[in-house]
């Protein structure tokens, strides 16, 4: 696949309900709520990040992309082939669907699109059977197979695809997507809508997310109230989501947000469900520690469904802050063994990997190397 063709479609809301603790930007209502609490776009940095990568790596790649906001509208810098596609500025998933006719009809060897599970269930169902897919994470909820770990992975994955590196091989990849009003309501409701065909090197993508273990129930909850007993007066706890976290909030009295991020100070709750821009007011000033668990399957501490806790919200608070928690069977299951970060901010990145103490019951850690 030599000097090989690339689409490129990006998704231009995907992932503008992250910070302002929306679950996602799937319909124009959750969109128009998203804006008016100052949400702005991601997927084309996200994406830039990854072209820039796939440039150096093979910088005979052509690239092509729809007219419009799904591809060339803000990329016209870039060396980019135009093929016909959506022009208005709002675009919907009949428009992505439409545009990934137009690249596949205009012979490309792969799709590379960048947007969360929602654009991954758009490509899917129109992609022609065979054609490899790769999607830039851009999303709130990417709980999907066809995500590379980062957007640079993604680019640089793709670069490796076109010199035809025999380090790639191929696999079928799961597209799920959960429903975002049932999460909303504190549900977690995950469905299956297919396979398709991806690029793969194991560092490079992540896997689809698990579910939690039992077996670490008991573990688990001991750590919870250990962790509430231990608390320091006058300190703000910023709790993660997910179901490992929320054994905290039982242990304190509460049910919590399940998929969303909740403050307390002196073992009472002072803010449920906060957006980034309230949790930089919060922490303002304040002594705080950040306490977040492990996505399953994936290994992702921080971007990938909290992205709440930003990159800034993460430098001001300092990574001597910060406590993972999670469960030990969930750690042993993860292949590549390993933890990741995708901040959006490559020096946030950069500070946070290393080597960490996971907290996976009272009294004892497991030593876990993060990476971005």
């Amino acid at each position: 696949m030599k000097f090989g063709r690339i689409g490129v479609i990006i998704n231009p809301i995907a992932g503008m309900g992250g910070r302002v603790g929306l679950k996602g930007t799937d319909g124009p209502d959750v969109l128009a709520r998203a804006r008016a609490l100052g949400a702005e776009p991601v997927a084309y940095d996200r994406t830039r990040r990854a072209l820039a990568r796939l440039k150096s790596i093979a910088p005979n790649a052509r690239l092509l992309t729809p007219q419009g906001a799904l591809g060339a509208s803000d990329l016209t810098d870039l060396p980019l082939q135009l093929v016909p596609g959506a022009s208005k500025d709002e675009t919907t998933a009949a428009d992505t669907m439409a545009a990934v006719k137009a690249l596949t009809s205009a012979g490309i060897d792969l799709l590379l699109f960048a947007g969360g599970d929602g654009t991954a269930r758009d490509v899917a169902a129109v992609l022609p059977r065979g054609l490899p897919v790769l999607g830039i994470p851009g999303g709130v909820k990417m709980h999907s197979a066809v995500f590379a770990t980062s957007p640079e992975a993604a680019g640089h994955l793709a670069g490796l695809v076109v010199l035809d590196d025999p380090r790639v091989s191929q696999r079928e990849a799961e597209v799920m997507d959960l429903d975002e009003e049932a999460v909303r309501s504190g549900r977690v409701s995950a469905t299956l809508f297919g396979y398709v065909t991806t690029p793969f090197e194991r560092s490079m993508m992540q896997n689809c997310k698990a579910g939690a273990l039992t077996s670490d129930d008991a573990a688990l909850d001991a750590l919870a109230r250990r962790i509430v007993r231990e608390m320091e007066p006058g300190r703000l706890y910023i709790l993660g989501c997910g179901t490992t976290t929320r054994r905290i909030k039982r242990a304190l009295g509460f049910e919590g947000t399940l998929l969303g991020i909740d403050v307390v100070i002196d073992r009472r709750l002072l803010a449920a469900d906060v957006t980034e821009e309230r949790l930089a007011r919060l922490i303002e000033g304040a002594k705080a520690t950040i306490i977040t668990s492990v996505t399953g399957g994936q290994g992702y501490v921080f971007g990938r469904g909290n992205q709440q806790i930003s990159a800034g919200v993460i430098e001001s608070i300092g990574r001597e802050n910060v406590m993972i928690i999670t469960g030990e069977r969930k750690l042993t299951a993860l292949d590549p063994p390993c933890l990741r970060v995708d901040t959006g901010k490559e020096a946030t990145d950069a500070m946070l990997q290393g080597y960490w103490p996971v907290h996976t019951a009272p009294g004892r850690i497991m030593m876990m190397k993060v990476a971005a």
